[in-house]
């Protein structure tokens, strides 16, 4: 499948970067999107591909980031919702959310609400990168989803990576009709500079001389290009959660459907906008 439009956020370093090389070298269009504009820059200028950059802990940067890929193409056929991290001592947003929270979940929701008529358009297939985290880390509660109460880095992470498998199931619950295909998938962990912003002690396995036993970024990136080269509803199933290409099993709270609905209402509420789909079951 070429001359595809795909987009890829946190592609300026890691998976991200590794699954633009790749599908870029495989015929299709691809956009970098990353924090970093020097970096952002560097990773586009070696594919010659065009980047754009955006913060995902400034929700204005989303909504300038969508309204420049809107501006710029008339489809878009991949949207891989990449960009993430575990932080350290909890902090706020400018926009007043939880920092990990909003970077890992709320911004990927806005930007994919955001671009869903032409994602509708396109048949396009949304891809969000999770993380294992959601299984071992995980302590969710819908009406704390700040993390007011009981904040811990790893807490703060996993809930996020629940709360992206939940957003794909509900996705998948809403628009497959519309076209929509959605997925989200643990990447393995990867060599990368992923865990620099954060003091939990996980940084230190990926800066120390066991960082041999991780996967490799482009290990990492398998499953990401697969979901976007291979066939939804042939060789993957839409609303999954996916390892290493096959369907893996995640919380149990991944499975409410009921959560998964409220979850997103309050998204909706939280990043100022509408119910951002009409419920059609």
């Amino acid at each position: 499948m070429t001359g595809r439009t795909v987009v890829i956020t946190g592609a300026s370093d890691g998976i991200g970067a590794v699954a633009a090389r790749r599908l870029h070298d495989a015929g299709d269009t691809v956009v970098v999107v990353g924090r970093s504009p020097q970096k952002t820059k560097a990773v586009a200028g070696a594919l010659g591909v065009a980047s754009v950059t955006a913060d995902f802990s400034r929700l204005d940067d989303v909504r300038e980031l969508a309204s420049t890929l809107l501006d710029r193409y008339d489809r878009i056929d991949v949207l891989a919702n990449n960009a993430g991290g575990i932080f350290g001592d909890r902090t706020l947003t400018v926009d007043g959310n939880e920092t990990t929270f909003q970077v890992n979940h709320l911004a990927p929701f806005l930007l994919t609400h955001l671009l869903q008529n032409r994602l509708s358009e396109s048949n396009a297939r949304i891809l969000n990168t999770s993380s294992v985290a959601n299984t071992r880390f995980a302590k969710f509660d819908i009406s704390d989803l700040n993390l007011e109460n009981g904040y811990t880095e790893n807490r703060a992470y996993g809930n996020a990576k629940l709360a992206n498998i939940l957003f794909t199931t509900e996705l998948h619950r809403r628009y497959a009709d519309d076209g929509i295909s959605a997925a989200a998938f643990h990447p393995g962990v990867v060599a990368t500079n992923f865990a620099d912003g954060s003091t939990t002690a996980m940084r230190h396995l990926y800066r120390s001389v066991f960082r041999f036993l991780l996967t490799s970024p482009e290990q990492g990136s398998d499953t990401l290009v697969w979901l976007a080269q291979a066939a939804p509803g042939v060789d993957w199933v839409s609303g999954a959660y996916y390892a290493k290409r096959q369907i893996a099993k995640a919380n149990p709270l991944a499975y409410d459907t009921a959560l998964a609905s409220e979850l997103w209402e309050k998204s909706a509420a939280l990043v100022g906008i509408p119910s951002a789909a009409p419920d059609r079951h």
